[in-house]
C-alpha cells in the first residue's frame, strides 16, 4: 500500500482571524487558498499532478451560480475567502446545489466567522481520524447541525484519505 503523501500534522487551513484583512483581486485570492489547500487536496483530475485546487474560472462559476457573492470593485471580501475555501473542500464530494445548501444550513445557525472557524477545527479532526483511523465522534447527545457537519467533513476526509492512499 502507497504511503501517504501529506504529513496529517501539518495541514492548517487558516481561521477566520488569520485570513486576509484586506480584500483581494482574483489572482490573489487563487493563489492564496491554492497555497493553503495544496498540504491536503488533491485535484479532481490525478491525472496532472499541476493542476490547481481552484482556477479563476471555477470563482466566476461559483458567482454565476451564487455560491458566493460577486466581487466589488474586482476584489473579495474575507466572506468570499471562506466560503471559497469550503467550497474547494465540500467539493472533493458535493455537487455545486448541495454545496450552496449546507452553506445555507451553516449560515443560519451561526455567524460566518464562527460558521467557518468551526468548520476547519472539524475538517482537520476529521482528517486525522481517517489518516490516523480513529474514530471521529460520539453519536449520542448531538444536535442534527453539528452531525450533519461532522457527516459531511468525514466523508470529504475519507475522499482525500483515498486519494492519497492510490
Amino acid at each position: 500500500m502507497p504511503k501517504e503523501s501529506i504529513n496529517i500534522n501539518k495541514v492548517h487551513i487558516p481561521r477566520w482571524n488569520e485570513l486576509p484583512n484586506l480584500d483581494l483581486y482574483l489572482d490573489q485570492i487563487v493563489t492564496f487558498i491554492n497555497t493553503s489547500l495544496e498540504k491536503c487536496i488533491k485535484p479532481n483530475d490525478t491525472l496532472k499532478s499541476d493542476t490547481p485546487i481552484l482556477t479563476k474560472t471555477m470563482i466566476n462559476n461559483y458567482v454565476k451560480n451564487y455560491l458566493i457573492e460577486a466581487p466589488i470593485k474586482k476584489k473579495y471580501s474575507k466572506n468570499q475567502c471562506a466560503k471559497l475555501f469550503c467550497i474547494c473542500i465540500l467539493k472533493q464530494v458535493y455537487s455545486m446545489n448541495e454545496i450552496s445548501k449546507l452553506i445555507d444550513i451553516a449560515l443560519k445557525s451561526s455567524e460566518i466567522n464562527v460558521a467557518y472557524d468551526s468548520f476547519c477545527n472539524h475538517f482537520e479532526e476529521a482528517l486525522k481520524c481517517a489518516f490516523e483511523k480513529k474514530e471521529f465522534f460520539k453519536i449520542e447527545n448531538i444536535d442534527e447541525n453539528k452531525y450533519l457537519l461532522k457527516s459531511v467533513l468525514l466523508s470529504c476526509s475519507y475522499k482525500i484519505y483515498v486519494q492519497n492512499m492510490i
